[in-house]
């Protein structure tokens, strides 16, 4: 409306002076040109008046409705999201350190056991005859280190053949001290108390170190390992807070960073992080995902919703909010200073303050300056 009434005074006025304009000079026409420009601004201000005026005195006017919410004062917090695995310290496949078959399995897949327990038995029959010959000769040989001991105590005999009696003993002794040991090793026993999580072999299969025979868990204490981005460095460290969650079981902690590593991997320029976890209900297991996230910003100020934010040509965020003055409700552009975003939320560290209303619905169609209506639905 505001262009047609502008056009038609500008054409008014383009008319009555036509004769004249056809007859003039190029300077008589400049003149004339800034006479028409200097009447157009003076009507334009008056018409804006006079539409200021007619928008306060018309109580029928169609007005903008919008709706507004009140600004949040409160923490706002910022994470680093990354993936990590469920891992514990005591899960390991037990392997025999020496081959044999096996002999009896004394455990059950799911069955607890206590450290020192007996897991299986492999077959020692050769050891165990090894064992017995040895301690004839033993016995064998401690009889004659005696008599020798005696003999030369009362310096009889040579020193030679009690040198040797004692070399024989003391040989036998320690080839028997082996073989005890060897027989120990076929027998398999748990390192820790844990659950029995599968066996591997069946009674009567050969087995040899390099075969795991039993895998055996303790999953009391869990931790989340993850590799993090170097970038990170400076705000990832011991006692960093952290939020832990697992799709899988639909479960979320809150717990603390217990260790950074001080290496950073040079295929893929990151690090690891450890966050040790109690794990009482044995919902945890390992290799299961977990969605970690790093606190990394924390502080107390305004937040607004990131959708209300808005950019103008110039680059400056702003939002609009409401000024109301005898009645009338009318919007306020507030240019505000972004300092974080996470969540659909902004942490506003400028332009702002506590008692300001922003517009919520309607955000979008509205204008500073404009005088709107505020839906009390």
């Amino acid at each position: 409306m505001k262009k047609i009434i502008i056009l038609f005074i500008t054409t008014t006025l383009l008319i009555s002076c036509g004769e004249k304009i056809k007859k003039s000079s190029l300077e008589e026409l400049n003149e004339q040109k800034i006479t028409l420009v200097s009447q157009i601004d003076s009507l334009s201000k008056k018409l804006k008046t006079i539409e200021n005026k007619i928008s306060k005195l018309d109580t029928h006017k169609k007005l903008q409705i919008i709706t507004t919410l009140p600004v949040k004062n409160g923490t706002f917090k910022h994470y680093i999201e990354v993936q990590g695995v469920v891992k514990a310290d005591k899960n390991i496949e037990i392997k025999p350190e020496l081959g044999g078959i096996v002999k009896t399995i004394y455990v059950k897949e799911g069955q607890h056991v206590t450290a020192g327990q007996t897991l299986m038995q492999l077959d020692d029959a050769e050891i165990k005859n090894a064992i017995a010959e040895l301690n004839t000769q033993l016995t064998l040989a401690k009889t004659t280190f005696d008599r020798q001991e005696r003999l030369w105590n009362q310096k009889i005999g040579s020193e030679m053949q009690f040198l040797q009696a004692k070399a024989q003993k003391e040989s036998l002794k320690n080839n028997l001290a082996t073989l005890n040991t060897k027989a120990n090793k076929m027998k398999i026993t748990a390192p820790f108390s844990g659950i029995v999580d599968e066996v591997f072999p069946k009674n009567g299969e050969l087995t040899s170190p390099q075969m795991p025979v039993i895998r055996l868990l303790n999953l009391d204490q869990v931790y989340v390992e993850a590799d993090v981005t170097e970038t990170y460095l400076p705000v990832i460290k011991k006692g960093t807070e952290t939020v832990l969650n697992f799709p899988s079981i639909h479960k979320e902690i809150e717990s603390k960073v217990s260790q950074t590593g001080n290496y950073i991997n040079p295929n893929n320029r990151s690090f690891k992080t450890r966050i040790n976890l109690t794990n009482k209900d044995q919902s945890m297991k390992p290799n299961l995902l977990a969605d970690i996230k790093f606190l990394d910003f924390k502080a107390k100020g305004i937040i607004v919703p990131a959708n209300l934010v808005q950019q103008d040509q110039n680059g400056n965020d702003y939002v609009f909010t409401i000024k109301t003055e005898n009645g009338e409700h009318t919007i306020v552009k507030n240019k505000i200073t972004v300092a974080k975003e996470y969540n659909h939320e902004i942490y506003v560290s400028q332009g702002l303050t506590s008692n300001d209303t922003i517009v919520n619905e309607g955000a979008r169609q509205v204008q500073a300056g404009e005088i709107v209506k505020i839906s009390t639905n």
